[in-house]
């Protein structure tokens, strides 16, 4: 059933006649009330058929939540008659803390999780929880979760492949703590082997430690430009990638000719760019059916923990260039 402030509006009538309303209906037995904040059903919609649920998304960061991406997965669910519901607190606000994150599903009566950017111990946990849960990205691989994120792998070699064809030598990886504790995620590991099939000495310099704020940002541009400047920048996040375009802008550095960069994210405001932006692009849409499959086969009382990879490809854009000083093969001129 639709809730008590849509059909007052639909009806044209006040909240305390469509609650007596209910209450009758409940009464005869036509409609089952599930409790607070739950829709009610619909009588002879048994626990094995599809019945609305309400679905909480624990968000990485509170602002994800303004994404255009998330925007439509919401409107998507709540098309097809679920209750989106946001966690008080996101992921980085709890510190990606499992103790404290168990806590607040302990206390929240939902029916469904979707965890967006998880750390392993986190999404482990909902792994292990009773109630069905969906990873939105994080670190999910080979967990009993279902989840839905693009298959970065071979989109990302190219790119680090692009950057060391275009003389790049001096690479850094910003990336947040929990792809790089307790031990490095698959990117990164895939970013330092490279280096190394390429015989690039790799070492912290590469994948940095950083306190992950503005100030913290920062201090590790700091630290990276006032001894062995890096040529290129690889960045996972576009509101890193924007904060770093404009920390080069006030030191005097332009990119590409003085620096690449290269974002593992597809952000929409980057279609305003110029010169364009490199980085990843995947079908979004695929990740949102697959969210909508989830559901109906959780609302049918279904197990559904299949894990969907949505394949991505590098667009190089025009913050990539020749690192300072190389000239390509083709261009040198024999002795």
């Amino acid at each position: 059933m639709p809730g008590v402030n849509w059909l007052a509006a639909e009806l044209g009538v006040n909240h305390k006649t469509v609650v007596a309303a209910l209450k009758l209906l409940e009464d005869e037995g036509l409609i089952l009330n599930q409790g607070p904040r739950r829709k009610r059903i619909v009588a002879g919609i048994t626990s094995d058929g599809p019945r609305p649920m309400q679905i909480c998304f624990l968000l990485y960061e509170q602002s994800d939540r303004e994404t255009s991406f998330f925007v439509e997965m919401q409107h998507a669910l709540m098309d097809a008659g679920h209750t989106v519901v946001y966690s008080a607190k996101s992921l980085t606000e709890m510190k990606m803390n499992v103790t404290t994150v168990e806590r607040l599903v302990r206390k929240s009566e939902v029916d469904a999780w979707v965890i967006v950017a998880g750390s392993r111990e986190i999404l482990e946990f909902f792994a292990e929880h009773s109630a069905p849960s969906f990873a939105l990205f994080g670190r999910r691989h080979s967990l009993a979760i279902a989840s839905a994120g693009p298959n970065t792998e071979a989109a990302f070699a190219d790119a680090i492949n692009h950057l060391i064809a275009n003389g790049h030598r001096r690479i850094v990886k910003i990336c947040r703590s929990e792809r790089r504790k307790p031990s490095p995620g698959w990117s990164e590991r895939s970013f330092l082997e490279i280096l190394r099939k390429n015989r690039i000495p790799v070492g912290d310099y590469n994948l940095p430690d950083w306190e992950e704020s503005a100030n913290g940002l920062r201090d590790l541009l700091k630290s990276l430009f006032n001894v062995t400047p890096p040529t290129a920048i690889i960045v996972d996040e576009a509101m890193h990638f924007i904060a770093i375009l404009q920390y080069l802008g006030s030191i005097g550095l332009r990119v590409p000719e003085d620096i690449s960069m290269f974002c593992a994210e597809f952000e929409p405001n980057f279609r305003w760019c110029n010169p364009s932006v490199a980085h990843l692009h995947w079908d979004s849409n695929q990740g949102v059916r697959r969210i909508l499959r989830w559901a109906s086969r959780v609302s049918q009382g279904k197990v559904d923990t299949r894990q969907t990879m949505i394949p991505a490809k590098f667009i190089s854009g025009g913050t990539v260039g020749p690192a300072p000083g190389f000239i390509p093969p083709e261009a040198r001129v024999p002795r």
